[in-house]
């Protein structure tokens, strides 16, 4: 026995799961507390890095007035901003974040080596799977009770990391 479907019935439920779908994922997304928004609105995650002090361009290389201008008044830099070793380095060893950050030209961009997984204290060196970047050493966050699940998430004295969780005594 076949059952047969009205062809307008699927041209009107299409759009309909298809309109369900957007809203829920929407919803999701613009709730602080929902599972998927977790990363969306973790700190970490912010498009600049704060300067903690001014940085200066080390290079032989002649900057006109109007760009010395920019970056001598300049307190915080885009993460991933254009910069280059010999000429404009304006993340040379730049402290950002309070002290969490810190700032150097890796592959033509500024990376925070104290916290990128892929220049983990230093350009180039990348944490294994399972892996994150704390303080610029590569730590295996599922089983550090100092690094449980992320970054100095620290488990209660005398309990485990298991998995990323802090379990039970």
């Amino acid at each position: 026995m076949v059952i047969k479907i009205p062809c307008t019935f699927i041209k009107l439920i299409i759009p309909l799961i298809s309109l369900i779908l957007y809203f829920l994922a929407t919803a999701t997304v613009s709730n602080p507390y929902s599972v998927l928004a977790e990363e969306a609105t973790n700190v970490e995650d912010q498009e600049f890095y704060i300067l903690d002090e001014s940085p200066t361009i080390l290079s032989n290389v002649t900057i006109s007035s109007k760009a010395r201008l920019l970056v001598s008044h300049c307190k915080k830099i885009r993460k991933g901003m254009r910069c280059h070793v010999a000429g404009y380095n304006v993340c040379n060893g730049v402290k950002a974040d309070k002290g969490t950050s810190l700032l150097y030209c890796c592959k033509k961009h500024c990376r925070n080596i104290l916290g990128d997984m892929n220049n983990c204290g230093r350009c180039g060196h990348k944490c294994r799977f399972g892996q994150r970047c704390c303080g610029g050493i590569c730590t295996n966050v599922g089983f550090n009770p100092k690094h449980c699940g992320k970054c100095n998430k620290k488990c209660k004295s005398g309990v485990k990391c298991e998995y990323g969780y802090c379990g039970y005594a």
